[in-house]
């Protein structure tokens, strides 16, 4: 049984690794930012009920 290559040599290798790199860094970012919107949700919920004062509970 042969083994068949289903890329070409310039399409693997070294060539694909700036492309990887790049979608890596996007990712990041992306995720960085919901992190961050997230936190700032977090906050302004906390915010708010620190500024709504006693319920009366």
């Amino acid at each position: 049984m042969s083994v068949m290559r289903t890329h070409a040599p310039e399409v693997s290798g070294q060539r694909s690794q700036p492309r990887v790199r790049e979608q890596a860094r996007e990712v990041l970012l992306l995720m960085s930012f919901s992190a961050a919107v997230s936190v700032g949700c977090a906050l302004l919920l906390v915010l708010a009920h620190l500024l709504s004062g006693p319920t009366g509970r």
